[in-house]
């Protein structure tokens, strides 16, 4: 299936190097009546000119992360000409509709081009091209081969309840692939050359397909930040499925309460490990808080109402959490999530009253035990065993590593083609372990010690998926620190995080701090906690 995409990559080279365009051809079917690629079969081609296209309620990636605005100047509405395209690969049965957006006016045009990711199993959609066009990008976007308000059983099984491996290698990679071919190649038959830079911005599953591109196309980018990357995606799916499993073994569903009462018991016993007071677990490995310390206390709930008890089967539960999947045998399966990480998103219950709760997995989870693994997307989970766990873990690291796994630490084609990549994950993060991020970035290293040169990531402590909580958050940053990296060679040594002030007068009061590149250690020195001064990074 790979091979396909390296005859599309082709086309792209001899274009000229992006210009300030002058002007732009009619927004016209006719202008982009050549925009095909080798080995798919158009369908339909729709171009549309439109002026004050509404940008209200269509921002949202609809998954797992939530990809902030992209810098520019807010508007609701923009003016765009509009791209179309339905198409399916030769004898593979799929059907793709990749979107592409271009501003209207070519003095709109910054001469670049940049893609949103997605999020969970949404790969994108017309609407991930708006914000870009809005502050002066080209874009495109893929549904990556189905329908966005589809069960994920429809698209990734067939009527006969096989795998469709077409349509999972299109949302894995393919389609992403060839909505950035098509649209820069779009890009330069409407403005009359090709963008002088390209770059992608995805965060969970955007920075899974970021971390995709750079390591099968990297080619087709000179700058890609991957937020909160749900790389490792063959250990990281089933992974979070462990907590539901073990509470199911257990037979406890403590309520939503019981499992803050956790994670704000540890906070309280470890967040001053970094020398601040703020809420945030800096330190997680200085932390040894354990769970058990909690049996026996009460804890007062408002929903549902009541009193209950914290039992040895709920602190289990919570330390299992903690520490990650292992098989029966005690071997290490995958990480587990820090200890002021929200454990409601992997065990979160719904309850009628304070004793009868049920567990809620987390929905790509369940989805990817369901149907990619039992292959039945009304599979009854209930009934699964440790034993049983471990071989659907194993049967997901062999079917899918290579598929959707985007775990290879071989970035060398990245090297080559001078792309430059910043990955972050924030260390609350709540739905895709952060540690998964530190073993991929150490195993890069390994290869390669001198990855930093085009590869940088950074830990925001107190920060969660994709951004939000207490802690650095440096979703509004980092694309620009990208882009000064890519355009005019600024080396990010740092980078820019805003967080919640400590005991503000002001509740709206914010502080700001510089993140350090891993494996450097972001480290309070003393003073006044909001003074990005009394931060420095120990090597």
């Amino acid at each position: 299936m790979l091979p396909r995409i390296t005859a599309v990559i082709a086309a792209l080279s001899g274009l000229a190097p992006g210009t300030l365009a002058s002007h732009a051809s009619p927004c016209s079917a006719k202008t982009f009546k050549s925009l095909k690629l080798k080995g798919i079969d158009i369908k339909s081609l729709d171009v549309t000119a439109t002026h004050n296209l509404s940008t209200s309620g269509r921002n949202a990636t609809g998954g797992v992360g939530i990809i902030p605005d992209i810098p520019g100047t807010p508007a609701p509405t923009v003016d765009i000409c509009l791209v179309t395209i339905t198409y399916t690969h030769h004898g593979q049965g799929d059907v793709i509709n990749t979107y592409i957006g271009l501003p209207l006016d070519a003095k709109d045009w910054n001469s670049r081009f940049l893609m949103d990711g997605g999020g969970a199993w949404y790969a994108g959609g017309e609407s991930e091209v708006l914000a870009p066009v809005l502050a002066g990008y080209a874009s495109s976007s893929t549904d990556g081969g189905h329908d966005n308000t589809a069960s994920t059983g429809d698209w990734v099984l067939t009527k006969d309840g096989h795998i469709n491996w077409p349509n999972v290698w299109d949302f894995s990679s393919i389609a992403i692939a060839e909505a950035a071919v098509l649209g820069k190649l779009a890009t330069k038959l409407y403005y009359g050359c090709e963008p002088k830079y390209s770059y992608w911005h995805g965060c969970s599953t955007g920075g899974r397909q970021g971390h995709a591109m750079a390591q099968q196309y990297p080619e087709l980018f000179d700058g890609i930040v991957g937020g909160a990357p749900a790389v490792n995606w063959d250990k990281f799916a089933p992974a979070g499925f462990w907590g539901p499993l073990t509470a199911q073994i257990l037979d406890v569903q403590p309520p939503t309460c019981v499992l803050d009462a956790f994670t704000n018991a540890a906070i309280e016993a470890c967040d001053e490990l970094d020398g601040v007071k703020d809420g945030i677990i800096a330190l997680p490995g200085q932390c040894h808080f354990q769970a058990s310390s909690l049996i026996g206390q009460t804890v007062q709930c408002i929903d549902p109402s009541g009193e209950i008890t914290i039992t040895k089967k709920m602190a289990d539960l919570v330390a299992a959490v903690w520490d990650g999947p292992h098989s029966e045998d005690g071997r290490f399966e995958w990480y587990g999530f820090h200890y002021d990480s929200n454990l409601a998103s992997m065990i979160g219950t719904t309850c009628t009253s304070i004793d009868d709760c049920t567990i809620t997995p987390f929905s790509v989870s369940d989805d990817w035990v369901k149907v990619f693994l039992a292959r039945h997307a009304s599979f009854n989970t209930s009934s699964l065993t440790h034993q049983d766990y471990d071989r659907l873990f194993r049967q997901s690291i062999h079917q899918f590593s290579s598929v959707i796994g985007t775990e290879n630490p071989d970035l060398s084609k990245m090297k080559r083609a001078g792309t430059k990549m910043i990955a972050w994950h924030g260390m609350q993060d709540q739905l895709v372990p952060t540690n998964g991020t530190v073993d991929y970035y150490n195993r890069v290293l390994e290869l390669d010690p001198r990855a930093a040169d085009y590869y940088r990531f950074f830990l925001a402590p107190g920060v969660t998926h994709c951004g939000f909580g207490s802690g650095f958050d440096p979703a509004e940053t980092v694309f620009g620190t990208l882009q000064a990296w890519v355009e005019n060679g600024t080396v990010p040594d740092r980078l820019e995080g805003v967080a919640v002030a400590v005991a503000p007068s002001n509740t709206s009061a914010t502080r700001t701090a510089y993140l350090c590149p891993y494996p450097e250690v972001f480290t309070f020195i003393g003073g006044n906690p909001n003074e990005a001064s009394s931060f420095t990074c120990v090597k």
